[in-house]
């Protein structure tokens, strides 16, 4: 055993994706349901960018795990069973992209519910990960999850490998977020405000972020949208990066769940 990953392994890579269509945009504002444009943005996720995504993991052999809001699965459900069917990881990520911090308990756990019912009813299979929208996850969220026998959760920013938190309904495996390490806030941009990033600049960052995890024997936990990885210039900073990665000895890419499942209070098992 290598640090805290098994084997040789001294470097783990998740890849993953939040498949929001326009459920963020829709929480966020209803009336954009009535700008074409705006939504426009978002629906190319679903109608090229998820595609995209698979088959270039398909093509380099990358496990990867995608967050789902309920809203968009029930109405794209042959694009999560293709996703599911590749093998894909489905974890869950609220209906309307609903931040659990701006709910009440009671709503937070109808909405838990609600999403894992949809996700479950589509793939077949037992929901096993959760991520909050906008990852903001309220006190409740995490002891919700423990509660209904989540594996893990994605949602927390406190260290850049696995780590166990505990809640009042028994202990969860986190498998923590960065800003640093998504593609929103890199590419983000509107007329109202925000900036873009080059390509070239997003990729760099990202090199280095992985560079750091390989040196330090951590984890690098990507997370990207299929409406804004999804896009061409952008397509090709993702392929860039996994060959880079796979340039490396000593590096193995998982899904999140498969993580959670063997973690230890040692490392991975």
């Amino acid at each position: 055993m290598s640090g805290i990953w098994p084997g040789n392994t001294k470097c783990m890579v998740m890849l993953t994706f939040d498949l929001d269509g326009v459920s963020a945009l829709l929480n966020r504002n209803p009336d954009a349901a009535d700008q074409p444009s705006v939504m426009s943005r978002n629906e190319l996720g679903l109608r090229v960018g998820a595609r995209r995504i698979i088959d270039l993991l398909d093509k380099y052999d990358v496990p990867a795990t995608f967050f789902v809001p309920g809203y968009t699965a029930e109405r794209n459900e042959e694009l999560v069973k293709d996703i599911h069917g590749r093998g894909i990881e489905i974890g869950a990520h609220g209906y309307l992209h609903e931040p659990p911090a701006t709910l009440e308990p009671d709503e937070e756990e109808r909405i838990l519910d609600k999403a894992m019912g949809i996700l479950e009813g589509i793939t077949g299979d037992r929901v096993l990960g959760f991520r909050s929208p906008s990852l903001e996850a309220s006190k409740h969220t995490l002891g919700f999850l423990t509660q209904r026998n989540f594996t893990y959760d994605s949602s927390l920013m406190g260290h850049d490998s696995p780590y166990f938190v505990d809640t009042p309904n028994g202990r969860i495996v986190e498998i923590p977020n960065d800003w640093a390490q998504g593609d929103a806030h890199y590419y983000a941009y509107n007329r109202t405000g925000g900036s873009m990033n080059t390509p070239q600049d997003v990729y760099k960052a990202w090199e280095m972020e992985f560079d750091g995890a390989y040196q330090y024997g951590s984890a690098l936990i990507m997370n990207m949208h299929p409406h804004t990885t999804g896009r061409l210039a952008k397509m090709m900073v993702l392929e860039k990066l996994i060959k880079y990665i796979k340039g490396h000895s000593d590096v193995e890419f998982m899904r999140c769940i498969d993580v959670a499942k063997a973690w230890t209070d040692d490392g991975m098992a």
